[in-house]
């Protein structure tokens, strides 16, 4: 598809798509002027920048702020900037980016006036459905409806107003069609004092369609009367034929008169529209199309009963326009204690039925100074309810817009597609009106109905009507104070601030784990964690990343984590110091920017874009990987390296949207890792490079020396020296590897006296060494004893055996000449070695010998 800059009559239209197109004329000036042009730019998905180059293509000084302001739905802004002398080329550049399926709305131009153009070379006919009717005009004015002209026409041509018809700047006339179902509407008059409506049907204006053709048909009778519905909660009907709000400090449902509130109550102040018989006071409507002037003046959507709906409008690509105007938000007397960031909520009941590519945005407008499309719903849409949360006291707009079909189509093709609103709700609106009462607290001294405000953190008690504070750790529900019920307890881990607005961590956790406490304290991370992760391509292969900021813990619960959106040469410093309504930057725990950078698009500096917020509430924070409903899985990071578990901080989002029905939700993982100092590293899961593998919970895993638990006593163990000079030393190191950080310290090395061993040390060695040494000596002597013994046995055993025929001569163990006594001594029995000792001992008293009986293997009887 060739993306390019579209002509569309009056105006030129910027592409739709994710490609760079640039707009580009070159002037030469004899002296210097300037460059004026109305614009339309709506979508922060499209980057829009002018600027200015010489004829050496350098940038001139004079475009330093070369990014165009957003524009508010429908209006035409306007930009000048001056021309210097010479040759100027002007760039309109746009660049869209395409993170989805939506199309981006394109950037409309017209009117571009160049002041200080020294001559022309000649002078252009006007084109057809333009005329100019005097010489030298500086430019052609275009012709009215029902009228046509050629090119370079002095003058219009009017058409045939019974056959034909034409719309402005028309080069033709076009034959008038019969009339059909899409060429008319019905209404609903205001109430009467029967208390009836009646239905009444109009033509489309202009009317372009013939009654007296074939299959033409006619308008419907107008007049049927039906019963009116009845007047919206808080306001009532005094037997007029409309309805009246009721008067301040009462309330009524809208079928009862307006009653006061019993004592101990005030009026719900809000507005609850769900009957539709008129617009309401603080409601309009209007339709508006950039390509024409057609629907000027019409109603864009219109009171049908039950519910308002979309209008005809002129064509099909009009704008339908309803706007909600509220001048502020504030909770009751009774809520002011409840200091959350909730101030009120506006809700509304809805459907779309279409059968081309309709669109209904839903937008936002604060003190009156940009209106930015919240929510926008495409095609056909059950019925369903949306709320947009309010967290600022300011005047708001509240739009809804619905475009039938964005494909510049002036016929009414699609004239049945249509949005109906059923009803609209806004909580804590200022002059607002009441449907209901609630509790509030009564003054000490008071016994009427006069309601005093609580002091922040404190509830209604039901018995007595006074305020109480919330219980520690308990916050302030922002929705009723009536009741210990409304103190809410924080999340596991967590603590509330000292109004009871917010829960928060203070950073320190604590964890029992196998008889042993592991403390941790995450305050060295309380300061903003980036993560800039990428880089991801769109379909046209624009390079973008994801940017993450992370406040963790601490500042008293204060959202310190900031995005924006178009960040060009602005600082956020800037855009802080500014202004407090600057609606492109966005304060969470966790939010999230795309980031185009400098050189994928030619920008001379990185955008950002599409900021959001991940989490607004804290929910607590624990070791175990689920809290309400949000789940780590197992496998989503890698396995720990240690047994040291990892601490889990829980947040979600308040918004909601039409993908994540519930908000969004996150999840912060804390990995102690030794390796990372400091702020350490943040990582997304590998299976969601984007952080989220559903776009509603995100992912995060932060590893860092600082998430280790506080060293104790546990983490080290001690290494005694040896006693030199009667003093030993002892000394303490930590356990390797080291998974803990600051906590205690180190014992510094301890000296204590000993008892000197050298001198015992030495006589012991000495027996030790004597007893061994006779030992060897005993065993030596009594295993040579045995062996000769053995020999002189076995001799005389064989002896014996050699001669059995024969009277052996007798064996003498007397002791034989040469033969030394000592080896003679046999003994009867075996003897212990005791034993042995003692007979050696007393061998030389004791002249005996032993005889050992010598067994023959002769016959006894020889």
């Amino acid at each position: 598809m060739h993306s390019s800059w579209v002509p569309r009559g009056n105006y030129i239209e910027s592409n739709r798509d994710d490609c760079t197109v640039s707009l580009i004329y070159a002037v030469h000036l004899k002296k210097s002027g300037y460059v004026f042009f109305e614009y339309q730019y709506v979508d922060n998905n499209i980057f829009f920048e002018f600027f200015i180059q010489n004829d050496q293509c350098q940038e001139m000084d004079t475009t330093a702020d070369k990014w165009v302001k957003l524009t508010d739905n429908g209006e035409w802004g306007s930009h000048s900037v001056m021309l210097k002398s010479g040759t100027n080329i002007l760039y309109w550049r746009t660049t869209g980016i395409l993170m989805g399926s939506k199309a981006v709305k394109p950037v409309l131009v017209k009117n571009i006036t160049i002041e200080g153009v020294a001559y022309t070379s000649e002078c252009f006919p006007c084109k057809p459905g333009t005329f100019s009717d005097k010489p030298g005009s500086f430019n052609c004015q275009v012709c009215p409806r029902n009228t046509y002209s050629e090119k370079g026409a002095k003058e219009c041509i009017k058409c045939d107003e019974h056959s034909q018809f034409s719309e402005e700047g028309s080069s033709e006339c076009t034959e008038r069609p019969p009339c059909t179902t899409k060429d008319y509407f019905q209404i609903h008059t205001p109430c009467d004092e029967e208390g009836k409506t009646q239905i009444m049907y109009k033509w489309i204006e202009p009317k372009i369609c013939r009654e007296d053709l074939t299959d033409a048909i006619r308008l419907p009778p107008s007049g049927e009367k039906k019963d009116c519905p009845p007047c919206n909660p808080g306001f009532y009907n005094n037997g007029s034929s409309s309805c009246h709000p009721c008067p301040p400090g009462t309330f009524s449902d809208g079928t009862k008169e307006c009653r006061p509130c019993p004592a101990g109550m005030e009026p719900a102040l809000g507005f609850e529209y769900k009957w539709w018989n008129v617009l309401p006071g603080n409601m309009k409507t209007s339709c508006f199309n950039v390509g024409n002037s057609k629907c000027d003046g019409m109603n864009g959507w219109e009171v049908a009963g039950d519910h308002i709906q979309s209008g005809a409008g002129g064509s099909d690509n009009d704008y339908l326009i309803l706007n909600l105007h509220i001048p502020g938000f504030k909770p009751p007397t009774s809520m002011t204690g409840a200091m959350g960031s909730e101030l009120g909520r506006i809700t509304f009941v809805f459907e779309t039925l279409c059968s081309a590519d309709c669109v209904l945005y839903f937008m936002v407008d604060i003190n009156r100074k940009s209106t930015n499309v919240v929510e926008s719903w495409g095609g056909t849409k059950e019925k369903q309810a949306y709320t947009h949360i309010i967290f600022k006291n300011a005047t708001f707009t509240f739009t809804w817009a619905f475009q039938r079909t964005n494909q510049g189509q002036d016929n009414r093709r699609f004239i049945n597609d249509m949005v109906k609103i059923y009803s609209i709700t806004a909580t804590n609106a200022v002059d607002g009106v009441a449907s209901s009462c609630r509790a509030c607290a009564l003054g000490s001294e008071q016994s009427g109905s006069s309601c005093v405000p609580c002091p922040p953190g404190h509830y209604i008690e039901k018995e007595t009507n006074q305020c109480k504070e919330c219980p520690p750790d308990t916050y302030l529900s922002i929705h009723q104070v009536y009741g210990k019920e409304a103190c809410i307890p924080c999340g596991p881990g967590s603590r509330s601030t000292q109004d009871h607005s917010v829960c928060y961590s203070d950073c320190f956790f604590h964890h029992e784990k196998e008889n042993q406490s592991l403390h941790y304290d995450f305050s060295n991370l309380s300061s903003v964690g980036s993560l800039m992760n990428g880089p991801s391509f769109t379909s046209k292969g624009t390079k973008y990343f994801h940017f993450f900021n992370i406040s963790l813990c601490g500042h008293e619960g204060k959202k310190m984590a900031l995005c924006t959106n178009n960040i060009t040469d602005f600082t956020i410093k800037e855009m802080v110091a500014g202004s407090d309504d600057y609606t492109n930057l966005v304060g969470a725990y966790i939010c999230q920017s795309t980031i185009i950078p400098s050189e994928s698009k030619g920008f001379r500096a990185a955008l950002s874009s599409q900021s959001i917020i991940l989490a607004d509430t804290f929910l607590g924070v624990t070791v175990e990987t689920t809290l309400q409903n949000i789940n780590i899985k197992e496998d989503m990071f890698p396995v720990p390296p240690s047994q040291i578990p990892d601490v889990h901080f829980f947040y979600k989002s308040s918004t909601t949207t039409t993908s994540c029905v519930n908000g969004r939700s996150t999840a912060v993982k804390m990995r102690c890792n030794p390796t990372k100092p400091g702020a350490g590293v943040i990582s997304v899961p590998s299976k969601c490079p984007a952080g989220t593998c559903d776009g509603c919970t995100f992912y995060f895993l932060w590893e860092s020396a600082e998430a280790c638990p506080l060293c104790t006593e546990h983490d080290f163990h001690e290494i005694e020296g040896a006693c030199k000079r009667g003093f030993q030393e002892t000394l303490y190191v930590w356990n390797e590897p080291k998974w803990c950080i600051k906590g205690i310290s180190l014992p510094e090395k301890k000296l204590s006296t000993c008892e000197t061993v050298d001198f015992w040390l030495k006589v012991g060695a000495g027996v030790g060494a004597f007893t061994a040494v006779l030992l060897v000596a005993l065993t030596c002597y009594f295993w040579k004893k045995n062996k000769k013994l053995e020999y002189k046995y076995s001799k005389l055993v064989m002896t014996t055996n050699s001669k059995e025929c024969e009277l052996p001569a007798a064996d003498s163990c007397a002791i034989m000449e040469g033969e030394d006594n000592e080896e003679e001594v046999v003994y009867s029995n075996k003897q212990s070695l005791l034993g042995k000792l003692k007979s050696l001992a007393t061998k030389e008293k004791e002249d005996h010998f032993e005889s050992v009986q010598l067994k023959s293997s002769r016959s006894p009887n020889i």
